[in-house]
């Protein structure tokens, strides 16, 4: 089911060269580190050279179980025997620190849809991809796969979810918190990272309210919650409050 395994090295200073020589894989190296949009996206030209059509991305925090390739799959194949014109398929639950994530569910021709997921853990398609130009590298860590997946809904596609998949992602630091009776993450992110994540979540959000405005909205409360709870709960409260203003002042992009 998996023909070949890419390992993207994108110039780290650890090396683990004397594993990968032990295991069939192939490694793809960057001289200068340039986030994991690059990388991605040199996967996917060898899969377009190498005539494959579907390539799942995985970071180093996120684990599989033995069966999450054939779940994967036979969501793939349920959602194509309905017409869904499928660009991504997901886990539909992701498990972080022992506490189950769900994305909202979109039901189209009964087949399990949502709007943006992971870049850990999803099968994308090549073609599609590459039609809308493969990974933005402008945005940052935690905006290049929701810009990714607005960019192919814009497009026509469908983001899948596999029923019954679940992947287990390691979020660092993070932790569950209980509000409202609902169970969200505080990230414990850094504040540089912070200001990264506010900055790219406000850039889509323009484009994102006019394809699906209930999305847009729902994405701002989830980055105004998570920013609420970096500056109560988290620690260097008072950075994190001026990296989010950071995030939040006008910048222009290439």
């Amino acid at each position: 089911m998996v023909d070949v395994v890419l390992v993207a090295d994108d110039a780290s200073p650890a090396t683990f060269d004397s594993l990968l020589r032990e295991i069939p894989v192939l490694v793809l190296r960057q001289e200068k580190t340039a986030g994991n949009a690059r990388v991605v996206n040199a996967g996917i030209t060898f899969e377009r050279e190498s005539d494959r059509s579907w390539i799942l991305t995985v970071d180093q925090d996120s684990e599989l179980p033995t069966n999450y390739m054939s779940e994967l799959q036979d969501g793939l194949n349920q959602a194509l025997d309905t017409g869904v014109n499928v660009a991504a398929v997901a886990a539909q639950t992701v498990i972080a620190d022992d506490t189950p994530l769900e994305y909202p569910i979109k039901q189209v021709a009964g087949v399990p849809t949502t709007t943006e997921v992971f870049l850990s853990g999803t099968l994308w398609s090549v073609a599609a991809l590459e039609g809308i130009g493969g990974f933005d590298g402008s945005f940052g860590m935690d905006g290049v796969d929701a810009a990714a997946c607005l960019a192919l809904r814009r497009q026509g596609y469908r983001i899948v979810l596999a029923p019954g998949a679940r992947l287990v992602h390691g979020y660092g630091s993070a932790r569950p918190v209980r509000l409202l009776g609902r169970t969200v993450m505080a990230t414990g992110h850094n504040p540089s990272r912070r200001t990264q994540m506010v900055r790219s979540r406000m850039r889509q959000f323009p484009q994102e309210l006019r394809t699906d405005p209930s999305q847009a909205l729902r994405s701002l409360r989830r980055l105004a919650v998570n920013t609420a709870l970096a500056v109560s709960v988290e620690e260097d409260r008072w950075a994190q409050a001026k990296a989010t203003v950071r995030g939040l002042r006008p910048r222009r992009y290439r």
